[in-house]
């Protein structure tokens, strides 16, 4: 399997994207589950045909590009709002960037590490995959200048911690569904949602300055585009206001993107029982 990965890592972007988006509508027809998920998230959110129907490809996308993001070559990446990333980094606090399940999530962080991780680099939560064979392909694609990886454990946020007070960048995905007893229930496109509270407290434990961060994915293999903005207020000192906050911001990213959003995801699913 890692030499299936290290062939398709040398294909263009354009051929992997292409493969994807057949990939996505084969798996939308074929999986009822998903399918129904899918268009259950799309409709929560108020979105018509036209808007999700993008997102059914780019959800295959989504996949048949990371051979080339993991173990390719460098890839074409554009930034939109890079001086938002380069105010937050002067003030020496730590930036927290949130980053949403929206387009390439993967590339924000190698962008990031491309461009500023010299000078700070960042650190993104990582759970091992289970499958031993795409733990060694992931670990090995994510060991590269600028970026760290933290573990989902205690050991991981004390990591994350220390970065952040050293001025670094962390990156997170505040939309993933935590175990139970690290989140809160949270409205999110009209409907409660399990949420991180991760992000809220590493925050407002160290003065990070807190970024949205999104890649969009180019048409015809042209490459990606990296969206920064800041929140749209500042975060309150409630904790369960500044999680509604966030979701409230995650939701105009999508709304402003849905083709690109992974509707697929199941977030509304109850938080699992760590052991």
């Amino acid at each position: 399997m890692i030499t299936l990965f290290k062939t398709l890592s040398t294909l263009p972007l354009w051929l992997l994207h292409a493969v994807g988006w057949g990939l996505g509508w084969l798996v939308f027809a074929v999986s009822g589950v998903y399918r129904q998920r899918f268009l259950a998230n799309a409709r929560q959110a108020g979105m018509a045909g036209r808007q999700w129907r993008g997102a059914v490809g780019a959800s295959g996308q989504l996949v048949t590009e990371l051979p080339r993001l993991w173990l390719g070559r460098p890839v074409p990446v554009q930034w939109d709002g890079a001086a938002h990333v380069e105010a937050a980094l002067a003030l020496g606090r730590g930036v927290l960037f949130l980053t949403p399940h929206l387009g390439c999530f993967e590339i924000t962080a190698q962008a990031y590490a491309q461009r500023y991780g010299q000078a700070q680099p960042m650190t993104v939560l990582f759970r091992p995959p289970r499958q031993r064979w795409l733990e060694e392909v992931v670990s090995t694609a994510r060991a590269r200048p600028g970026l760290h990886t933290a573990p989902t454990t205690l050991a991981g946020v004390k990591q994350m911690i220390k970065a952040l007070k050293k001025g670094q960048s962390l990156g997170l995905l505040p939309d993933q569904v935590p175990p139970l007893g690290m989140g809160v229930w949270a409205t999110f496109f009209g409907r409660d949602a399990y949420t991180m509270t991760l992000s809220v407290r590493l925050a407002q434990q160290t003065g990070a300055t807190v970024l949205m961060a999104w890649g969009e994915r180019l048409c015809w293999g042209r490459g990606y585009r990296v969206h920064v903005q800041p929140l749209p207020a500042p975060l309150p000192a409630d904790g369960a206001q500044a999680v509604q906050l966030i979701n409230a911001a995650l939701e105009s990213l999508i709304r402003n993107c849905p083709q690109q959003y992974l509707w697929g995801y199941a977030r509304y699913k109850q938080p699992r029982q760590e052991v």
